[in-house]
């Protein structure tokens, strides 16, 4: 006989089958208990924050709360690494906008179900990509924030929208979302000011209130938000300037970089070398970054990043054994 667990679980698979009302009797018996004890079941599930609802009068019953659904989680062991790399990958990345125990709660749920020999496969991958992508810097986009302005992006809605720069400047204005840009570890909204008739950028971890308006705008056309994403944080004064010579032919050194990172032109006076140049505001992270190119690199500048790159090669040859 099913335990009374698996009886409260078949219970709400009965409720969720049908949008009609239930009687206590039809329950009882495609149950197998009697109708005391249906009752009590509807108690548990209650307990549960379940929204069950019991309806009186002669065609009264047993219902869940209109559009209350919580479907079934059928996943294969691929669409399962799928959805739990995706969020692991997506929290380090900082593009996924939840907290770590957000993630952390949804990634147990989807585990939760997966057979053991399959969690114990996952749980080792798991922890082998978590330790090797890189954190994100900075803060998470609030996700209520950042589903306001999707919204506004999807219903061509204006915004009104408070901001702190990264100096601390606070201010607030009406603008028109072109779109949501996910990029180096943060998000980013391109937006038109109608004051201004000029494009803005604004990182939504720095966004304090979005408000969707009831007024409808048109957007320019053929506009792309991840070109002007890009266009805006390329023209941003970053304290380092970087500059390297690498022995590659341009459109590969070009993906040897984060995408929309570099810029690469040919050096004449060093036939089969080409330039990368790029900006940035720290530059701890590039050693590491160049150790990983697999071609001949020089460091052209700045001084700064030359000693970090020696540092770096010290470090690395006395953990080799000298």
């Amino acid at each position: 006989m099913p335990r009374p667990t698996a009886r409260v679980l078949a219970l709400l698979e009965l409720l969720q089958s049908s949008s009609r009302t239930r009687t206590v009797g039809e329950l009882a018996d495609r149950l197998g208990v009697d109708e005391r004890t249906v009752r009590r079941y509807v108690a548990h599930l209650g307990d549960l924050d379940v929204p069950v609802r019991s309806v009186r009068g002669p065609h009264g019953g047993i219902r869940l709360e209109p559009g209350y659904r919580m479907p079934p989680l059928m996943l294969t062991g691929e669409e399962a690494l799928a959805v739990l790399l995706g969020l692991v990958a997506g929290r380090r990345a900082g593009v996924v906008a939840a907290s770590a125990g957000v993630v952390d709660s949804a990634v147990a749920k989807v585990r939760r179900v997966l057979p053991v020999a399959l969690q114990d496969r996952l749980d080792g991958l798991l922890a082998t990509a978590d330790a090797a992508l890189p954190p994100a810097r900075g803060g998470a986009a609030p996700t209520d924030v950042l589903l306001a302005l999707a919204d506004a992006v999807r219903e061509r809605r204006a915004v009104d929208l408070t901001h702190t720069a990264a100096d601390g400047r606070r201010t607030r204005r009406t603008v028109h979302p072109h779109g949501l840009v996910a990029r180096s570890g943060h998000w980013y909204l391109s937006a038109g000011d109608p004051a201004g008739g000029d494009v803005r950028t604004f990182r939504v971890d720095r966004v304090d209130a979005a408000e969707v308006l009831a007024s409808r705008f048109d957007p320019p056309p053929g506009v792309d938000a991840a070109e002007e994403v890009a266009a805006a944080l390329a023209r941003v004064p970053w304290r380092h300037g970087v500059s390297l010579r690498v022995r590659s032919p341009a459109e590969e050194a070009a993906a040897l970089f984060p995408a929309g990172l570099v810029t690469v032109e040919p050096v004449p006076e060093h036939p089969g070398w080409v330039r990368v140049t790029f900006r940035a505001e720290r530059l701890d992270w590039v050693p590491g970054l160049l150790a990983g190119l697999g071609v001949p690199v020089v460091v052209e500048g700045p001084e700064a990043l030359r000693d970090l790159v020696r540092a770096t090669a010290a470090r690395l040859t006395a953990a080799a054994g000298g």
